[in-house]
C-alpha cells in the first residue's frame, strides 16, 4: 500500500473509498481465517495497518477543512 506521504496526496473520497475497500478485504481475511483457508496472515496485519494509516491522514485532513484561517 501506500506510505502516509502519499495518502496525504490523494482526495478524502480517493481515501474513503480505499478505507472501504481495505475494510470488505479484512472482512473476507476474516471468513478466510475462521474457515483455515487463509493464505497469508502477515497480509492482514498489514492491511489493518493501511487501515489505521489512511484513518489517521483523513482525521488531519478534516482538521484542517475545521481549522478557521487566520487573517
Amino acid at each position: 500500500m501506500a506510505t502516509a506521504k502519499e495518502l496525504k496526496d490523494l482526495t478524502v473520497e480517493d481515501l474513503q473509498r480505499r478505507l472501504t475497500e481495505l475494510r470488505e478485504g479484512l472482512f473476507q481475511d476474516k471468513l478466510k481465517l475462521k474457515t483455515g483457508s487463509l493464505e497469508s496472515p502477515a497480509a492482514r496485519a498489514s492491511k489493518r495497518r493501511d487501515v489505521a494509516r489512511i484513518l489517521t491522514v483523513l482525521t488531519q485532513k478534516t482538521r484542517e477543512a475545521q481549522k478557521p484561517a487566520k487573517a
